[in-house]
Order: structure tokens, then sequence, then C-alpha cells
């Protein structure tokens, strides 16, 4: 397909409205209307949907109806990431021999919108020998979830911020983006950008910008102006799905809650933090394992030459060199009373998460 110019929306926020920032909620409505609910959404606050709340969850469907219903109230405003383009199956330029990748996608991952439509509309994804006619199908059966999609823009501009799903430049007017600048970005706050206005940005998991320890809060990089708010909501174990708050259009004063489901238990014993640890993560997570054990395996990461005790149920193949599950070594350092959601229970201890971090505890829990 050719460049696509990416569609630009701008928003004039009124004063003393609160301005909620969500992006990457992946399908999954648990997530969604659970940090909805810590935030106490309501009519008086601007709430943006920072692009991918479609996708790699279970109701992507189901997903796109909440939203197309909060925007329908007049103060949601929803941007398209990379996840959500799938109007451009339907633009001219579209080459119907991709139709066969989608197909062999919606096969593999057995989830997300091309697949829930399929379903809502009687078509069994596994009956189906090609694509193309089907898609015309989809179209008849969902005019409006089509015609919402294919109006979403890639970026909001409110005053003083730019919502933009994973990057832009500060060298080239917004309207000039292509849609690949915006939505495609890897990294965003490595880049070395930066703004004179707030960019607020979610796509790249904020935990893997970590080395040591694993980190799911929204990173405020003040000194370049860049947000970054994806908590990893669906694509990790222990993601969680990050709401920025924005007290008003001319404040800097930012916070956040967060929502996840694990249940949360309290420290009853006092635990000394690491003084060494390394996170395994996607895209650095091939590892060498020197003793495979029935509940952990100790591995050697492959690059850094790393040693740890990793769950064997995280290592994605039996063999001697195999990627595996992000995981991490760090062991928390908590106090009695302290509160923490727990993620995993093994027979060493548990893996949870204390204030966004996640990390070992090996004492009691109540």
């Amino acid at each position: 397909m050719k460049e696509q110019k990416a569609r630009i929306q701008k928003l004039e926020i009124a004063p003393g409205r609160r301005i909620l920032v969500i992006s990457d909620i992946h399908g999954n409505v648990p997530y969604l209307e659970g940090v909805l609910k810590k935030a106490n959404f309501g009519p008086e606050d601007e709430l943006i949907l920072d692009g991918d709340f479609l996708e790699k969850g279970k109701e992507s469907l189901r997903t796109l109806r909440i939203v197309m219903a909060l925007s329908r109230l007049g103060n949601t405003h929803a941007l398209c990431g990379n996840c959500d383009d799938w109007y451009d199956i339907f633009r001219p330029d579209w080459d119907d021999r991709d139709d066969e990748h989608i197909l062999r996608y919606m096969l593999w991952r057995k989830s997300g919108l091309l697949w829930d439509m399929c379903n809502a509309a009687g078509v069994d994804p596994f009956e189906m020998e090609d694509f193309t006619s089907v898609k015309k199908q989809l179209l008849r059966a969902f005019p409006e979830e089509w015609d919402f999609l294919s109006r979403l823009p890639h970026a909001i501009e409110a005053g003083r911020f730019v919502f933009v799903h994973a990057g832009m430049r500060p060298d080239k007017p917004l309207e000039e983006h292509t849609v690949e600048e915006l939505d495609r970005v890897p990294a965003f706050l490595r880049s070395g950008l930066r703004f004179d206005r707030w960019v607020v940005v979610g796509h790249w998991p904020v935990v893997l910008y970590g080395e040591d320890r694993v980190c799911a809060n929204p990173i405020i990089g003040r000194d370049k102006h860049i947000i970054s708010i994806d908590g990893g909501c669906v694509l990790k174990d222990d993601g969680q799905l990050n709401c920025l708050i924005i007290p008003h259009r001319d404040s800097e004063d930012f916070s956040w809650v967060s929502y996840d489901p694990f249940p949360e238990k309290t420290v009853l014993d006092d635990q000394a933090g690491s003084q060494r640890s390394y996170y395994i993560r996607w895209g650095d997570s091939s590892v060498r394992v020197l003793e495979r054990g029935e509940e952990f395996s100790r591995c050697r990461h492959v690059r850094t030459g790393y040693e740890m005790d990793i769950l064997t149920k995280y290592l994605f193949s039996p063999g001697e060199t195999t990627d595996c599950n992000d995981c991490t070594d760090y062991v928390l350092p908590l106090k009695e009373g302290d509160r923490v959601s727990v993620i995993e229970e093994t027979g060493r201890g548990y893996f949870v998460k204390h204030n966004g971090t996640s990390g070992w505890y090996y004492g009691r829990l109540i």
C-alpha cells in the first residue's frame, strides 16, 4: 500500500476539566472497567484512549463497542493504534493477496476483531477457504463498527498536549506525518528526542525500559516532555492498565492509577531487596538451560551470560536453548504491613507486585 497520511484531530478542552489517558487496552474489558472505576471517570472528565484498544485480548469486538458507546457521550476521544487499523483491508490500494496472511493470523491467534466478527456473524474461521469474500460479508454485517474505525484520528492535539500512539518527530508538522511515523515507533523514550509540548504515548510497554527490575508504572520524562504509559496489559503476565491523570489542561502535576486483578495480601516479614538482579524480557529472551527442574530450572541468559532460576513453565521449548517468558530474579525490599499483589505462588515463595514493581518475596503473607 501507499504511505498513508495521518489523520489529526484538534481538541479544545475546557478549563478545569480532568484529562484521563489510557493506552493499550488490547481487548481486555475487565481491566478497562476496573481502571475507569479506580479513576472515578465521570461526565466532567475528558478521556483519551491512546490507541491499541483492540487485538491480543479476548474481547476485541466488545471493547470496540464499549469505546463507541463512550465516544457517543462526547467526552471520550479514541485514536488509532497499530492494532486498530483494520479498516485498511478495505482501502482501494489494499493487495488482496495479503488476505491469506490475515487468515493465517486469525487461525493462529484465535482472537481479535476479525475473529470476533466472524463468530458474531456465524462464520466459522476454520471453515474459511479464503478471507477476501468473507471480509466483504463482515463489511456489510458491521457497518457502524467499520465506519467508526475508518474515522479514527492517528493523533490528537489538545493545547500543550499531543496524544499519539507510539511517537512523532519534533522537526516535522504533525499533519505531515505518515501513519507509520505515529503508530509504530519502538522505544520512543530512547529516541533522544525532546519536545516543547507534552507528548503522551503508549505502544511500548514501559517494563521493556528496565534492565534489572520490572516496573509497569507510567514513565514521566520531564526533560524530554514525553510520557509513556503502556503498562503491559494482556502482553505481560504481571501487566496492568494505567490511567494517566492530568488535573487540567494547564497542569503538569501528573499522577496515575492502575488496575490489575491480582489478589492483594499483607507482608508479615521484613525482607531486604536484591543487591543484583536482571530482567529477561521480550526481544532478548533466549536462555540456555543448565539444569531443568520440575518447578524451577537453572538458566543462563544467552546474550549477557547472567544466570538465574526460572519457572520451568516459563520455558517455551524442551531444548537446551529456548526462549522464555519475561522473568526476573529481583527480590523486592518489603516491610511488615506492606500490601502486595500476588502473581505467582511457588514452592519457594511468591512472585508479587508492590507499587507497580514486580519481584520475589520469600516471607509470610496474610
